[in-house]
């Protein structure tokens, strides 16, 4: 059986293309250069409207990361994050990507415990945080037991398919547990060898660049990120052949 496709996307237009294309789902987020943060209401309300047109109510889940700078959260930003965990769900979403820590590295059962209590019937994805903790296969036993749907982690390397060692350590541990989806750096090239470790599922962003009207001084660079439908393509016919 093929492995999932889950494509992160920052706009309607993204959306639209992993749906055309045929992709499983979609990580909807905003400011993928940073590690991707929480996106705006709207582009919530317009990627489940343009999912529920397509018969694919499972299609979008959104990430709610308040901020950069790692994952370890105060009890103020650990309220912004219920929000947009509530309103996510409340919006139709289909679930939530999230993950908090510990000052000094370690799965924060007790916040991960309230945000998937706060999700409700969503699927919950943890994160990359995952990459952070100094034992994920015991991290990934506390996420089983606190309900969490599947992780995403490139294996703790930089690029997953530098993790493979990891990826199939996990897999192995967790096969009809807990889902494992490899994400970081993933190329089409890729697929094949991450596919070979047992994983559920691939993350990409399938970004390309696009050149918009000069923004001035205190708008930022004129080049933005866009879904490219040929490496969305070319990732759902690797992942079908993988297995």
């Amino acid at each position: 059986m093929a492995i999932a496709v889950e494509i992160a996307v920052q706009d309607v237009v993204g959306v639209r293309i992993a749906l055309a294309e045929g992709a499983h789902r979609v990580e909807l987020c905003s400011a993928l250069g940073m590690g991707g943060l929480t996106p705006s209401a709207a582009l919530i309300h317009g990627a489940v409207a343009l999912a529920r047109g397509s018969n694919r109510d499972q299609f979008v889940h959104v990430l709610v990361r308040p901020r950069g700078g790692g994952f370890a959260y105060d009890i103020h930003e650990l309220a912004t994050i219920l929000g947009d965990v509530r309103f996510a769900r409340e919006a139709g979403a289909a679930g939530v990507v999230i993950g908090a820590l510990t000052d000094d590295g370690r799965l924060d059962t007790d916040s991960v415990e309230r945000i998937v209590d706060e999700a409700g019937p969503l699927q919950v994805t943890f994160h990359r945080a995952m990459d952070v903790v100094a034992d994920p296969l015991a991290a990934a036993d506390e996420l089983v037991a606190l309900g969490v749907t599947r992780i995403l982690t490139s294996g703790g390397a930089p690029r997953s398919i530098d993790g493979v060692a990891r990826l199939r350590a996990l897999s192995a541990a967790f096969a009809g547990r807990l889902e494992v989806m490899a994400g970081g750096g993933v190329s089409v090239d890729d697929i094949p060898s991450l596919a070979a470790t047992g994983i559920d599922a691939v993350h990409l962003s399938a970004r390309d660049s696009a050149r918009g009207a000069p923004s001035g001084p205190g708008g930022g660079d004129a080049i933005y990120d866009i879904t490219d439908p040929a490496i969305v393509h070319d990732a759902l016919v690797m992942a079908a052949l993988a297995r």
